[in-house]
């Protein structure tokens, strides 16, 4: 493994059990076997390092849940197919996800939480899409799609907090009773 590939993993298992803020680039080119030269050298500074590994983890979720993110008339399926994938992204990619939640429910002005707002907004942008197009079916939705978007990631990254403790496992049948608890909220 090069040393930017093993920069960017041992960041990554670090900023996901202790924080971002919490890491610093000491810590960081230790646990990689490199020196603080060789971090700057291929990102800067540990910004950089962080903009790289949430460029890189980020695409591979995106990619993931766009393909199962497209509204086919049915609602609830495509509910339950970006739940699915969502799901299998935390359970293939749990530092990444861990991270990721720890950044995004961060102070805003902190470092992390500004690194990571950008791919916050494309999830939600995509998930607000889907509610968009699914009010054309069902007038209900118009005009609330943003909500029902936050509401549902919401839902997304609860289920997964509860996984990443141990609490639920993430089954098919967790699919169906997220979606549905969220279906009934949306039509009552």
């Amino acid at each position: 493994m090069d040393n930017r590939q093993r920069l960017l993993d041992c960041a990554l298992e670090l900023f996901s059990l202790r924080g971002y803020d919490a890491v610093g680039v000491r810590e960081v080119v230790e646990s990689a076997g490199v020196t603080k030269p060789t971090l700057y050298y291929y990102f800067d500074s540990k910004r950089g390092l962080l903009e790289s590994l949430l460029q890189r983890e980020s695409q591979r979720l995106l990619s993931g849940i766009t393909s199962s993110a497209v509204y086919r008339g049915d609602l609830i399926l495509t509910l339950e197919s970006i739940l699915r994938a969502y799901f299998s992204f935390a359970q293939n990619h749990t530092s990444c996800y861990r991270m990721q939640l720890g950044m995004y429910f961060s102070a805003p002005e902190s470092e992390g939480n500004q690194a990571i707002r950008p791919y916050a907004t494309a999830q939600h942008q995509l998930l607000e899409e889907v509610f968009v197009q699914a009010a054309e079916d069902h007038g209900n939705l118009r005009g609330r799609h943003a909500r029902y978007a936050a509401i549902f990631l919401g839902a997304i990254n609860a289920m997964i907090g509860l996984y990443f403790n141990e609490e639920v496992s993430l089954t098919d049948e967790l699919v169906y009773q997220t979606v549905h608890q969220f279906m009934h909220g949306i039509f009552s």
